[in-house]
């Protein structure tokens, strides 16, 4: 006659292991730490660094190119004389208050108030300074630009209505560009992975576009002072991401151990 089936423990007498899946008993002190709140990853390309550095190149020679072309300025000045010559009140007021929106003020303002409602109701700090650093990106950039290339803005007595007169040698890249396409990415890296994904790249690319326009129709640049605002915005958005993937996670880490384990944001609570 045979004794009772033996009753099978999951956990040795008195004690609080777990079994693994391969059966093997582990210790609490062996099981893996809660990890915190994970940083926002930003869309990386594999060869970010070497993209990066092509189209930063690639702003400064057709920068160059344009400088240094005879009759290159006077050429591509003819199409703000023809934009100049067929004003329309209807196309005037989309072109001014685009000047406005995506100036220095309006942009650093706009920044601000999306950052901090994303901070405040979308996802926490890290993704509110991942979007504020991708957006305000394309200004920088721009200004290191005109910086190296140094042109000078289309002469306003040569246009027949000139809409906002500006001087100076800061017109090659265009800020405004610069700054809605880098906008753009950065909307467009809040809504990826959503249904609104494609609309969103859609909307901000043809946003860019309507930017461009306006900034030949009233005649402050030059159309490749335009294109390579594309280039120049894009070059730091590239960079950032590679940046801000490597490190960042190293600050969440060092912020961390300073504050002694807590989570990333959990200071104020």
């Amino acid at each position: 006659m045979t004794g009772p089936a033996p009753v099978k423990r999951d956990t040795p007498p008195g004690g609080d292991g777990a079994l693994s899946r391969s059966g093997v008993l582990r210790r609490p002190d062996a099981l893996p730490p809660t990890a915190g709140p994970r940083l926002w990853a930003l869309p990386q390309i594999r060869h970010w660094l070497v993209l990066g550095i092509l189209l930063s190149a690639a702003v400064v020679a057709l920068g160059v190119a344009a400088q240094l072309t005879p009759g290159f300025s006077a050429a591509e000045l003819g199409i703000d004389q023809d934009l100049s010559h067929h004003h329309a009140a209807a196309l005037t007021a989309v072109a001014m208050a685009l000047n406005v929106v995506f100036g220095p003020v309006a942009g650093l303002a706009l920044i601000g108030a999306t950052a901090l409602s994303i901070w405040l109701f979308r996802g926490g700090l890290p993704k509110a300074v991942a979007f504020g650093l991708v957006a305000s990106s394309g200004w920088v950039a721009s200004e290191i630009f005109k910086l190296i290339v140094a042109r000078q803005r289309p002469n306003p007595a040569l246009l027949f209505d000139p809409l906002a007169p500006e001087t100076g040698s800061n017109s090659f890249p265009s800020g405004h560009v610069s700054f809605a396409v880098a906008l753009g990415f950065a909307v467009y890296f809040l809504a990826r992975g959503t249904r609104w994904a494609k609309v969103t790249a859609a909307g901000a690319a043809a946003v860019a576009l309507i930017v461009a326009w306006s900034r030949l129709y009233i005649g402050v640049h030059y159309p490749t002072d335009v294109a390579a605002s594309f280039l120049a915005a894009s070059a730091a958005v590239v960079l950032l991401a590679g940046l801000w993937n490597r490190g960042a996670p190293r600050m969440a880490d060092w912020r961390r151990v300073t504050s002694g384990g807590r989570p990333l944001g959990a200071e104020g609570k």
